[in-house]
Order: C-alpha cells, then sequence, then structure tokens
C-alpha cells in the first residue's frame, strides 16, 4: 500500500544535527501514523519518535526527548526526523515506519515495532566523537 524510502543519514561530529527525511509513495499517506526507529549493531530495534496521522500528537523516547523532533508535510507525502546535539550513542540504522491508521482515532500513534504495518530499508547515521 506505500513505500518508504529514507534519506539524510551520514556521518556527523558529536553535537552537531542531521535532519532525515521518508518519502512515502501511494495515495493514502494521511492516512498512515507514523514512527521512526534506530537499530545499532548487536542492539534490538527500539524506538525513537512517532507522530499522528494528522501531524497533531508526537511521541518521543527519553533516550532522545529534547535533542529531535519529529514532523510531517502531509502535502509533500513525507516525515522528518531533526535531530540536534547528536552523540555517539545515536549511531544506527534509522528507519521510518508507518501504520494503518485510517479507522483510528486522529490522534493515534504507536510506539510499538509490532504495531507498524511497513518499513523504509534505512539509512546510517554515525555520530563521530
Amino acid at each position: 500500500q506505500v513505500q518508504l524510502v529514507e534519506s539524510g543519514g551520514g556521518l556527523v561530529q558529536a553535537g552537531g544535527s542531521l535532519r532525515l527525511s521518508c518519502a512515502a509513495s501511494g495515495r493514502t499517506f494521511s492516512t498512515y501514523a507514523m514512527g521512526w526507529f534506530r537499530q545499532a549493531p548487536g542492539k534490538e530495534r527500539e524506538f525513537v519518535a512517532a507522530i499522528s496521522r494528522s501531524g497533531g500528537r508526537t511521541s518521543y523516547a527519553d533516550s532522545v526527548k529534547g535533542r529531535v523532533t519529529i514532523s510531517r508535510d502531509n502535502a509533500k507525502n513525507t516525515v522528518y526526523l531533526q535531530m540536534n546535539s547528536l552523540k555517539p550513542e545515536d549511531t544506527a540504522v534509522y528507519y521510518c515506519a508507518a501504520v494503518d491508521a485510517y479507522y483510528r482515532e486522529t490522534y493515534y500513534y504507536a510506539t510499538g515495532a509490532h504495531q507498524y504495518d511497513y518499513w523504509g530499508q534505512g539509512t546510517q547515521v554515525t555520530v563521530s566523537s
């Protein structure tokens, strides 16, 4: 139903910033709640941020709260993850994900990886110290 392509990853010095983008194809982007997850080598995939299909509600992991902002532009079929004050422990492959929310309330979002229906290919973020 939807295909997701992340971009914007790369190598950045500790304390720096990156903005990740996730472009979605399809006719129904505004019906999906979206999320960002990350996975470091040897670790399980962990929740980073989520946003409702309207953009009216957001949620963040404690580890990134205050440093990360998730947003979406439904007119452009794109969700963003602005990351500031990056730390070496932020190094991971970052994935965007979509969950069908057409039959859910407007402010629905999900924080568990198992709740999501579609995933992008991931983009590498490396933070050097």
